[in-house]
């Protein structure tokens, strides 16, 4: 893990920072399946189950959560191209724990990860179903790449071009043909490139992470306007492509440029709804609601907004849709697309 990765994890942990802003729980009877968080024990920060149900816990009636990779507990013997099934062997572990104790969320679903380009990649899903104990639902093999990556706090890995390398869109058709789906995340200039794979391999179901990641520090610093107007139109077109949903969330990373991090105190739900309900609105707009799911994207956003307030924020954004919206929004969209 990079330094900056291990920086994440503490902001993350700053639990006495997220205390100064408490609020009461909006609609606390609301069903939420949060379809987007990871587990890990690294550098002197841990977020594990007992983390998990204390904020998932923390008055939202959260029932089910979907765990995403985070190269936690690779294997580190053996093949290479095999050591993401230890996170899968770890996390389904934890899965477990959580359906023995009732009383809080339920780890449900888990993402895994996979080189897709790997000429063993059947063999490598194969040992994610045996390891995932009937929870291993899809990949993320993330594309995101910025070309100047010094000023990122969780700089990408994935090489240039890698969305139109031919040996990748097998792989990621293997995927739906497999009856999996797979998840990514990167930059808002790779937005177009990630329609082009959409159009590409229209049999396999793509999540898109965090909004395609509006960037908002280094060289992106004080262009939020111009880059929001382009990036309304790129999501405008992605969402086009009918085999494409979108997780909505995982604004609140240090990369996203809004600062919250670095304040005295954390945001409470009004800015948060402030600073940030344009791109949800958007989305909607965009993709409907059944085919949108809020993603607390937890414990990488911790760093810089509560899990109570951040739900709350979400449940006002919410407010201006119906019930069924919000019914697919919570809940419906991710148990469908994840198969809960």
């Amino acid at each position: 893990m990079t330094d900056k990765r291990a920086w994440i994890a503490r902001m993350a942990a700053r639990d006495d920072w997220l205390a100064r802003v408490r609020e009461p729980i909006i609609d606390p009877a609301r069903e939420i399946v949060d379809p987007h968080h990871h587990l890990w024990d690294r550098d002197g920060a841990r977020y594990l189950l007992a983390e998990l149900r204390a904020d998932t816990g923390a008055g939202h009636n959260v029932t089910q959560t979907v765990f995403v990779e985070c190269r936690s507990a690779y294997r580190d013997q053996g093949p290479a191209h095999l050591g993401p099934v230890g996170e899968t062997e770890f996390v389904a572990a934890i899965a477990a724990a959580s359906a023995v104790d009732p009383t809080g969320a339920r780890v449900a679903g888990i993402v895994a990860h996979a080189d897709l380009r790997h000429p063993g990649l059947d063999d490598i899903l194969d040992a994610h179903e045996a390891a995932g104990r009937g929870l291993f639902r899809g990949i993320r093999h993330a594309g995101a790449h910025e070309p100047s990556p010094e000023a990122l706090t969780i700089p990408g890995r994935a090489p240039a071009g890698l969305y139109a390398d031919p040996a990748f869109r097998r792989g990621l058709a293997r995927l739906g043909a497999r009856g999996l789906s797979y998840d990514t995340w990167h930059y808002h200039h790779q937005n177009r490139d990630f329609r082009d794979l959409a159009r590409a391999v229209p049999g396999t179901t793509l999540v898109l992470d965090h909004f395609g990641t509006p960037l908002g520090v280094g060289q992106y610093a004080g262009q939020r306007d111009a880059i929001f107007a382009a990036w309304k139109d790129d999501i405008a077109a992605i969402a086009e492509c009918p085999n494409v949903v979108a997780k909505l969330g995982g604004l609140a990373m240090p990369d996203n440029g809004f600062g919250w991090h670095e304040r005295a105190t954390p945001p409470s739900s009004d800015e948060f709804v402030e600073a940030q309900a344009p791109y949800y609105h958007h989305a909607i707009a965009c993709f409907g609601p059944e085919r949108c799911m809020f993603e607390s994207n937890f414990p990488v956003d911790r760093a810089s907004i509560g899990y109570a307030v951040l739900w709350n924020g979400l449940k006002k954004i919410a407010a201006d849709y119906d019930e069924a919206a919000r019914a697919a929004l919570f809940s419906g969209t991710t148990r469908r697309v994840y198969r809960l």
